[in-house]
């Protein structure tokens, strides 16, 4: 996440601007994901200082652990901190010293010190989890994350005609559409996504993540002062080998194992969506934050799927964009009042069913760089999905059978081809054919399908 301030924060300007970040930067456009480029961009702490927390912060998080766990080992307390050995070894002589933690024997299976708390040592861990329900990998300050997003920005992506075509050389696309979607993404502007039912908007938004490329790191908490907020989710980050065991955090080598190297996250929500999900998460019985999605997707993609269909009025849906969009930054609150301001690097787009000028005003729209209009098909596409789907099913293609499909029911029913067709009704008469013990694509089957798939009033 990012700095504190009120509204403006000059820490977070500064922060952007800082020289480091440039250095950042040009080492992001080489080889994201290599052990030596995640390294450079998040070197492993070697001291409580180069973890950017206080001593009394990570002396509280390692009894929390011991609270949870009872008993545990050197190795097992590095695993869940992500903090090295001997980082952790200077913590627990202070722990040791002031009475909070003792040193059990040894396990039989192990050469390592095993840590126990004393009954001071619970007491202390005890308040401490009231405070701060928190207890996972150390977190990252907001700082450290503001200049990593920056450094990870979805705007240091190069979107390219031919790498567009590229990445959707299995899709049945138009190419005027891909040419109109290519340049949006590279933009990282808003996109407003609009067209009728069935059209294929949230199957294509969804693979234009595709076009962003690259691994980030992804932190598994982050801090804000004394505060921790969950951050890494497994329904939204999405893990990536990166050479590193986890048995090494010991080592020096590799990336600062409190962040997770991840693909670029995408963040779909739909009708479900209400603006409390756009907000801090706080958890009064856990005492535990957790993230809202808009900073689940920073360094990714975000698509607010159905438009129109969410409890809450799209008016104060897009108010609650104004800002993000044109500051490329958010403001946040904490239960105590206190406010955050955390980056905004998302590409966003909005999918609707519904006109575009009945959800949002024209002083709104043109915030959103662009607005793409998704149209039913031709036969000659609707053809080549066929074709597709059936060779995906095993399906011997029968062009005598298609055209039947044209003939006596889209045409004389005046239906529209949408690509989302063919693969429904060839289901559906594969489920007409296995019934009845047949193998292959009938007209019968397909009038049946059709007969099932499409309401009929009478």
């Amino acid at each position: 996440m990012v700095v504190i301030a009120a509204r403006i924060s000059e820490s977070l300007e500064s922060a952007i601007m800082d020289v480091s970040i440039s250095n950042m930067e040009q080492t992001a456009s080489r080889s994201v994901g290599h052990p030596d480029f995640t390294g450079q961009l998040a070197p492993r702490p070697a001291t409580v200082e180069d973890t950017g927390l206080g001593d009394l912060f990570l002396t509280g998080l390692i009894t929390k652990h011991l609270y949870e766990a009872g008993v545990l080992d050197l190795l097992q307390l590095s695993e869940r901190l992500a903090l090295s050995g001997s980082l952790l070894e200077t913590l627990l002589a202070f722990l040791r010293q002031e009475g909070h933690v003792e040193v059990r024997g040894r396990s039989p299976d192990s050469v390592v010190l095993r840590y126990a708390l004393t009954e001071r040592g619970r007491a202390s861990a005890a308040d401490a989890v009231i405070r701060d329900g928190y207890i996972g990998p150390a977190p990252v300050p907001l700082n450290d994350y503001v200049k990593l997003v920056e450094a990870q920005s979805v705007r240091h992506c190069v979107v390219t005609r031919e790498k567009v075509h590229a990445a959707f050389t299995d899709t049945i696309i138009r190419e005027s559409l891909l040419d109109q979607l290519g340049p949006a993404v590279h933009s990282c502007k808003a996109m407003f996504i609009h067209g009728d039912p069935g059209t294929g908007k949230s199957f294509i938004c969804r693979r234009l993540s595709r076009l962003l490329g690259g691994h980030v790191l992804i932190p598994h908490a982050l801090a804000v002062n004394e505060t921790v907020i969950q951050y890494f989710d497994p329904s939204v980050h999405h893990p990536v080998a990166d050479g590193i065991s986890h048995a090494g955090f010991n080592l020096n080598q590799g990336h600062d194992p409190r962040y997770q190297l991840c693909e670029r996250p995408v963040v779909t929500t739909g009708g479900e969506l209400t603006l409390d999900m756009l907000e801090l998460q706080f958890d009064g019985a856990t005492r535990r934050y957790r993230s809202p999605l808009q900073l689940l997707a920073n360094n990714g993609m975000m698509l607010i799927d159905d438009l129109g269909r969410q409890r809450v009025t799209p008016i104060d849906l897009f108010n609650r964009w104004i800002v993000p969009l044109e500051e490329k930054r958010d403001y946040l609150a904490l239960q105590s009042g206190q406010h955050i301001t955390v980056p905004f690097d998302v590409v966003l787009a909005f999918s609707t069913n519904l006109n575009p000028l009945e959800l949002a005003d024209e002083a709104f729209l043109r915030r959103i760089g662009y607005k793409i209009r998704f149209d039913i098909l031709n036969e000659d596409e609707y053809t080549a999905i066929w074709k597709q789907q059936c060779t995906a099913r095993g399906i011997e293609y029968n062009k005598e059978t298609l055209q039947f499909l044209f003939d006596e029911l889209y045409h004389k029913l005046k239906v529209p081809l949408l690509p989302c067709h063919p693969r429904d009704l060839i289901d559906l008469a594969q489920d007409f054919g296995r019934y009845h013990d047949r193998t292959g694509l009938s007209t019968g089957a397909l009038q049946w399908a059709w007969d099932n798939y499409f309401i009929k009033l009478t």
